[in-house]
C-alpha cells in the first residue's frame, strides 16, 4: 500500500475514533450533571460579580456581594453533591472512560495502553473533580478571610479553572484552554495562578505526578 494512502488512511480512523469517544464522554459528564443546576448557578455568579466590579458606589457593591450568598452556598453545595455522586460512578462499559489524557495528540486505543503501562499520561475526571469541588467550599466559606472583592476573583478562578476540567474531558486541553482564552478573557496559566493556594498544590500534584 501506497505510503501517503497509508498514513491519510490512520489519520482518518482516528478522526473517527477521537470524534467518537468525544461523543462518549460528553454524553457521560452530561448523565451525571443533569440532576444539578450549577451551570445556572455559575452564570448567576458570574453575572453579578461583573455588576459588582463595576460598581462605583461602594454601598451598592457592597450589596451585591451580600446578595450572593445563597448562590455560592448553593453551587457549593450542588457541586460538592455532584463530586460524592462521581466519585461512587464505576467506570463505564461502553467504551467511554472517566480518564483524563495528558498527552498533546490522541492516539486510538490509548486508554487500553493505560491499563497495561499504567496511568502515566493520565488522570482521573472524578479526582479532579472532587479537588474543585473543596476549593470552590473553601473559598465560599471563605476561611481565608479574602475581602469580598478577593474572594469573588478567587471563586471566579476556582469556577474556570473547573470548567476548564470538564472541557479538557470532553474534547481536550487546547479546546479547553482556548474556551477559556475566548470566554473568561484569560488563560489557563493565570486561572491556575489565581485559584487558592491549596487548590493550586493539589492541581499541580494531580498532573505533577503524571
Amino acid at each position: 500500500m501506497d505510503l501517503m494512502l497509508l498514513v491519510v488512511l490512520i489519520l482518518g480512523v482516528s478522526f473517527v475514533l477521537r470524534a467518537k469517544a468525544q461523543k462518549q464522554r460528553i454524553a457521560l459528564l452530561a448523565q451525571y450533571l443533569r440532576n444539578y443546576d450549577i451551570e445556572k448557578l455559575m452564570e448567576r455568579l458570574v453575572s453579578s460579580y461583573m455588576r459588582a466590579l463595576d460598581e462605583k458606589d461602594s454601598n451598592r457593591q457592597q450589596q451585591i456581594w451580600e446578595l450572593q450568598a445563597s448562590v455560592e452556598n448553593s453551587l457549593a453545595s450542588q457541586f460538592s453533591s455532584f463530586a460524592d455522586t462521581l466519585a461512587k460512578a464505576p467506570e463505564p462499559a461502553n467504551g467511554a472512560t472517566f480518564k483524563i489524557s495528558t498527552q498533546a495528540f490522541y492516539f486510538p486505543f490509548s486508554h487500553l495502553l493505560e491499563k497495561v503501562m499504567g496511568n502515566r499520561n493520565s488522570f482521573d475526571l472524578r479526582t479532579a473533580i472532587r479537588l474543585h469541588a473543596d476549593g470552590i467550599a473553601r473559598v465560599v466559606a471563605n476561611t481565608a478571610g479574602r475581602s469580598p472583592k478577593e474572594r469573588a476573583f478567587t471563586l471566579l478562578a476556582e469556577m474556570y479553572l473547573m470548567q476548564h476540567t470538564c472541557h479538557w474531558y470532553c474534547k481536550s486541553k487546547a479546546v479547553a484552554s482556548a474556551r477559556m482564552q475566548l470566554r473568561n478573557q484569560t488563560t489557563y496559566e493565570q486561572v491556575i495562578q489565581s485559584v487558592s493556594p491549596e487548590t493550586r498544590h493539589a492541581y499541580l500534584a494531580l498532573l505533577g505526578a503524571r
